[in-house]
């Protein structure tokens, strides 16, 4: 079993997180019980999966967005409601990657065996379909059609995202336009229902609950263009899955988007890399050399910056607080994250 303890060191890996996170310590305590309880079953392969799952870790950073939207609008974090609710969120992340990486794939989940490498695919299919199914029997008891409707919507908002990424797999001329419209459903959408769920759980206005809501679009696009980056510019255990998976998987992301909008000529090389799903001899090189020419990396990063201003201005609306100030550090650590 793992406990909040053991979970940490992926929670905290530096100053700002840990300074971030101690403020709701214990509430993301809390978290890891009710993860641990609603996961459970009388079913045995069902516990066996949820603790494997739950041992992998991660930031947790979507039920402390949850958390700290609630504290910050004027709310109660560690009531009850809250806590099922962050819970709800993560295990509605976890769905998605699960499904994800059968998508995809993909070997690794932060640095262990990803759940269809291991358990096979139609294990992974359908512990991801159980835990959805959870997910939204735990919502259910908090008896609001808004919050309800909120959840409804991001997760068809995700499935279509995966979907309409489906159909531009291998294609090396998507355009900004349709890129940023995958990433807001894959990724935006539940960053924004996390932070709305938590305004409205806080009992704010109206005017507060859309102003968290824009808060967190534009740091979930924030997050996801720096992850984008990182795939590129990180090393595979950095990552704790492989490096340059993206384009492997036939996926261009915003840094290549623009490469090809500078050298329509790399079309010829990631077209190989796409269809032969490895890269060959010299060719990353050459993509990183172009992204360095025409200093791709520091567009991106400061794309990055400028939807993570735009968060930080969200939050003019909120009385001043620690918890406010909290939201407005996670921002820049997304963006400047080496992880």
């Amino acid at each position: 079993m793992q406990t909040f303890a053991t979970a940490k060191k992926d929670l905290f890996p530096d100053a700002t997180s840990r300074r971030i996170f101690s403020l709701i310590k214990g509430e993301m305590s809390l978290v890891e019980q009710e993860f641990e309880r609603q996961a459970s079953s009388n079913i045995q392969v069902i516990n066996y999966l949820g603790d494997y799952l739950r041992s992998s870790g991660g930031k947790r950073v979507r039920p402390a967005l949850l958390i700290l939207s609630g504290y910050a609008v004027g709310g109660r974090g560690d009531a009850e409601n809250v806590i099922r609710l962050a819970t709800v969120m993560e295990m509605l992340h976890t769905a998605t990657l699960v499904h994800d990486d059968i998508i995809d794939n993909a070997d690794l989940r932060r640095n262990r065996p990803s759940v269809n490498s291991r358990f096979g695919n139609q294990t992974a299919v359908l512990m991801g379909d159980w835990l959805y199914m959870t997910a939204f029997e735990s919502s259910l008891r908090e008896r609001s059609l808004e919050i309800l409707d909120i959840l409804t919507r991001l997760t068809r908002k995700m499935t279509e995202g995966e979907l309409i990424q489906l159909t531009m797999l291998g294609n090396s001329e998507i355009t900004e336009e349709e890129y940023f419209d995958i990433l807001k459903r894959k990724t935006a959408f539940l960053f924004s229902g996390c932070c709305e769920i938590g305004a409205i759980l806080g009992g704010a206005p109206p005017a507060v609950q859309i102003a968290m809501r824009e808060f967190g679009m534009n740091l979930g696009i924030a997050f996801q263009l720096a992850d984008d980056l990182l795939d590129i510019t990180s090393d595979d255990r950095s990552l704790g899955k492989a490096a340059g998976a993206d384009l492997l998987e036939g996926k261009l992301t915003l840094p290549l988007i623009r490469l090809v909008a500078s050298e329509p000529e790399i079309c010829d090389i990631l077209d190989r890399i796409m269809l032969e799903g490895e890269y060959s001899e010299g060719s990353r090189t050459r993509i990183r050399q172009g992204l360095e020419r025409h200093e791709i990396y520091a567009s991106i990063r400061d794309t990055a910056r400028s939807y993570a201003d735009g968060a930080i201005k969200n939050l003019d609306i909120l009385p001043v607080s620690e918890y406010r100030d909290a939201l407005g550090e996670i921002p820049r650590y997304v963006v400047e994250r080496s992880k």
